[in-house]
């Protein structure tokens, strides 16, 4: 594939998709940079803001198979895995599969069931493999999570761990639609009150797994400069070494930023990076992977406030 095709990918994708969802371009471009470069992503919204909505007519442009979890507060790990089941017919036992065996798994409202069974989830996100019993199991290199949860509502819900975290490229933060967004949602949502089902949308796929994986195998060759490199370093450094924060982000983030980087350039129409392509994916990657130290908190600051000035006082290469 060349870039002009990916191009006209990117703009067939986006025109399926708001037949279902008006606005959140954002969310959806940081969707499709996780989904070639191997990542995943955390959205954070009020209800009513189409996060599951927008995750479904994106599995269904893009010809993935889509699974579901609804996280619950008695929701166990083996009802995200799966388990192993005696057959008494056969006096053997046979795996029943879990629904994280598809290729985009939205873990639904993902902070109300307890750390054990959001514990599921990290060997998924990492190896793209879970373990029953003792025995490995593949989930495919094009596994995703696309993971929501509610920024508003505490009683009930179990905050995400840093290791957990750390497991996403991206977590976006949806905000409210415009005063024209918002018209047009009535205008093409307003005659009932559930949400419109997908294959009512005429929602086409736009590619299918052998397009993917092309672009995935272009993006990884997207040229990152040494100078580029040495950049993304110093930001994520930088958050180690700031008075403003307790906790740093990791070294795995600046793989996964190099990675976005190269993936939002060829989404851009480039076979190389340059400095606003970090710049504008270190806020959605780096955000959650820091914490505010106290000082930081009584002053009224936040993770983003301090991602911006970081980025602002590291100088890029010309």
């Amino acid at each position: 594939m060349d870039l002009t095709a990916i191009a006209r990918l990117t703009a067939d994708l986006r025109r399926e998709v708001q037949k279902g969802v008006v606005g959140q371009d954002e969310a959806l471009d940081l969707m499709l940079v996780a989904l070639l470069c191997g990542g995943h992503i955390l959205l954070e919204g009020v209800p009513g803001t189409a996060k599951t909505l927008l995750a479904r007519c994106f599995a269904a442009a893009l010809s993935l198979d889509f699974g579901r979890i609804q996280f619950t507060p008695d929701l166990m790990p083996g009802d995200v895995i799966g388990t192993n089941l005696f057959n008494f017919q056969t006096n053997e036992f046979s795996l029943t599969k879990g629904p994280i065996f598809t290729q985009l798994l939205l873990a639904d409202e993902i902070n109300r069931t307890p750390p054990k069974t959001q514990a599921a989830l990290l060997q998924a996100m990492q190896e793209r493999a879970v373990t029953i019993d003792t025995d490995s199991h593949d989930l495919g290199d094009g596994f995703m999570v696309l993971a929501t949860q509610n920024p508003i509502e505490q009683q009930g819900t179990y905050p995400l761990p840093e290791a957990q975290l750390d497991r996403f490229l991206f977590k976006h933060v949806l905000d409210y639609p415009t005063v024209e967004e918002e018209r047009d949602i009535v205008l093409a949502h307003g005659t009932n009150t559930s949400m419109p089902k997908v294959g009512a949308l005429g929602i086409e796929a736009v590619a299918d797994q052998p397009r993917l994986q092309a672009v995935r195998e272009m993006c990884a060759k997207v040229r990152l400069s040494e100078e580029l490199v040495a950049y993304i370093v110093d930001i994520v450094r930088a958050t180690r070494s700031s008075d403003s924060l307790q906790v740093g982000a990791s070294p795995r983030a600046a793989s996964m930023l190099a990675a976005a980087a190269r993936t939002f350039a060829v989404l851009e129409g480039r076979d190389y990076v340059i400095p606003d392509d970090i710049k504008y994916l270190s806020l959605p990657a780096l955000r959650h992977r820091v914490v505010l130290a106290p000082g930081a908190e009584i002053e009224g600051l936040d993770a983003d406030h301090v991602i911006r000035q970081i980025v602002d006082h590291t100088k890029a290469p010309v």
